[in-house]
């Protein structure tokens, strides 16, 4: 954005997100005046910024959760949004797949108002598609990951939603028919359970009764993925417990039910919760 002139002798604007001062046609001034702290100007930036913010992470969220339960989304409705920073961000270079021709693989670059979506194909060409919807496939259904994953990196692929490189976790091919339970990433210790909810809250999981949980739509059917981590109101040492999934109904789903995205999404946060377990000179305290 511009740069606004005050009557004090400054002019301010957000840069990077932040609130930046200088003098008129000067350099930037490394800290704001004492003489402009309480300015009206700069809180209604600082306002401006914490909105903008608060934007930028929900547009985030609203194309992982897409992307995450592999939704169908209008072709239309990201040609309206493209032109809004926050939105372009999130969503360029993201793989996305049109619905008339799922072999159709590109990173994609631009949607414009007549509802076209410029990508970058698998071949390294640029070409234009105009379906109805897309998808943003979660990167365990994409095939040959291994080989879209080296060619982003040949292109410089940076994406502001976690897709290409997501860490991703392939379902074994024969769960025991009956269980319900993965222990993989049980017995993490934290110093207490406040510590280890914190964690999941920090990392994007909701905190539910004793449940760090992600809700995730695979195949078109919902389901909760759930790692045990102790009693709400247990102030002592906690660790992980089983990752179970359940259906809508609150009903445990047999580990041969899950699929592939969900199974991926529910190891991967039980992983990141482990990640952050207390670990002594000599291995874990479990």
């Amino acid at each position: 954005m511009g740069w606004l002139a005050l009557d004090e002798g400054y002019e301010i604007s957000l840069v990077e997100g932040r609130v930046a001062v200088r003098r008129p046609g000067g350099r930037q001034l490394k800290a704001l005046p004492k003489a402009l702290r309480d300015h009206p100007e700069v809180d209604r930036l600082r306002r401006l910024a914490e909105w903008l913010g608060r934007h930028e992470a929900a547009c985030a969220a609203q194309v992982d959760t897409w992307m995450v339960s592999s939704l169908p989304v209008p072709t239309e409705l990201l040609a309206r949004v493209w032109p809004d920073e926050a939105w372009q961000a999130a969503l360029r270079d993201l793989a996305v797949v049109p619905d008339n021709d799922p072999d159709e693989v590109g990173f994609l670059r631009d949607a414009t108002p007549a509802g076209e979506l410029k990508v970058v194909n698998l071949d390294g060409e640029t070409v234009r598609l105009s379906p109805r919807t897309v998808t943003l496939p979660h990167p365990v259904l994409l095939p040959d990951l291994d080989d879209v994953r080296e060619f982003a990196a040949e292109l410089d692929i940076t994406q502001r939603v976690e897709q290409i490189h997501r860490a991703t976790w392939e379902k074994p091919a024969d769960p025991e028919p009956a269980a319900t339970e993965v222990h993989d990433y049980a017995g993490g210790v934290f110093p207490s359970r406040f510590s280890l909810a914190a964690r999941a809250t920090n990392l994007g999981y909701r905190v539910s009764g004793g449940y760090a949980t992600c809700k995730v739509r695979d195949s078109g059917r919902a389901m909760e993925a759930a790692v045990w981590i102790g009693e709400p109101y247990w102030d002592d040492e906690s660790a992980t417990g089983a990752l179970n999934w359940h259906d809508e109904e609150g009903r445990a789903v047999r580990l041969a039910e899950v699929g592939p995205v969900a199974w991926s999404e529910g190891m991967r946060m039980a992983a990141a919760l482990y990640a952050g377990r207390r670990i002594e000179e000599g291995g874990d305290v479990a």
